[in-house]
């Protein structure tokens, strides 16, 4: 096996390793703790993903960056910003989660790449194909079939969606290492989170001292959980190309879909077939077209 074959199967694991975490563990873990408030959860996920990242951090020897980092009032704007858009988009996560909306967080996260799009077309003045604007159309009128069913917006679905995608957007204006962006981001969440868990809210598991063995032990995990798949994922960009990366990203929605329907019995009704029938479409012209070798990157967040 050459150096180069090694590679590519050391990115394709970690890769699979990544997505399989986002949408096969992580819907399972929160939904094992759904007796748990959400913010609470939140709170959790912030504050031990600090303490995990801490030795990230420590042997990629990137505190340089992080200290530099800080100097920088601009790139702190910045990260103020999209600190708040990622925990946003775990916090709508966890929720979808616990009240049973596990089908709309799994067509949030399939809509994500087409708004990737639409996001290079309105701030980076990337040009659509007409193959990329038959695939945002299809999913404008899954979404409108949502709309006309419920006469309301799948909010959960489009607000995964966008937290996720202008999130991206705006590390890649901020130009910043994973590893550093990530740490100063949840550093600056750190304190909110502290003052909820510890000052504000008054649940029966907000005490870890009264707390079981067990569900202190979940409620730590969720730095695994949230920080475990990051790194899988950076592991896997530095070895494969973003266009081969990009077809293992549907993998998570489908994972999140299949436990949905088959495991925890949320109901799959006709609205919601057709929604996902067009969704589906629209990711597959997606991936079609990006398997074009004539058609120029639109260098996808």
């Amino acid at each position: 096996m050459t150096s180069e074959q090694k590679k590519l199967r050391e990115g394709f694991f970690l890769a699979i390793s990544a997505y399989m975490i986002w949408g096969g563990i992580t819907p399972i873990y929160f939904n094992a703790l759904s007796n748990i408030s959400s913010l609470e959860l939140l709170s959790h996920r912030i504050i031990w993903s600090f303490l995990l990242l801490i030795p990230v951090v420590h042997f990629s020897s990137h505190w340089d960056s992080v200290f530099n980092t800080i100097k920088s009032i601009k790139t702190i704007g910045y990260l103020v910003l999209t600190a708040t858009l990622i925990s946003s988009n775990w916090l709508i996560f966890i929720l979808a989660i616990s009240t049973n909306r596990m089908l709309d967080a799994s067509l949030g996260y399939y809509i994500n790449p087409l708004f990737n799009v639409l996001l290079g077309l309105i701030f980076l003045k990337e040009r659509l194909r007409k193959m990329q604007w038959l695939a945002v159309f299809l999913v404008v009128c899954g979404v409108l079939v949502q709309c006309i069913t419920f006469g309301s917006i799948p909010v959960i679905s489009i607000l995964l969606a966008m937290t996720f995608g202008i999130y991206g957007l705006l590390r890649k204006k901020i130009n910043l290492d994973v590893n550093t962006g990530l740490f100063i981001e949840v550093m600056i969440m750190l304190p909110i989170a502290i003052g909820y868990l510890f000052f504000i809210t008054e649940s029966q598991t907000s005490n870890l001292m009264r707390n079981s063995t067990s569900l202190n032990f979940l409620l730590i995990t969720s730095g695994i959980i949230t920080i475990l798949p990051m790194l899988c994922f950076i592991g896997s960009a530095r070895k494969l190309k973003l266009s081969t990366l990009s077809f293992f990203q549907y993998i998570a929605p489908s994972l999140i879909f299949l436990l949905a329907v088959l495991k925890y019995d949320e109901i799959f009704s006709i609205d919601k077939i057709i929604t996902f029938s067009l969704i589906w479409v629209a990711m597959i012209i997606f991936a079609f077209d990006g398997m074009n070798p004539t058609s120029k990157n639109n260098h996808n967040l």
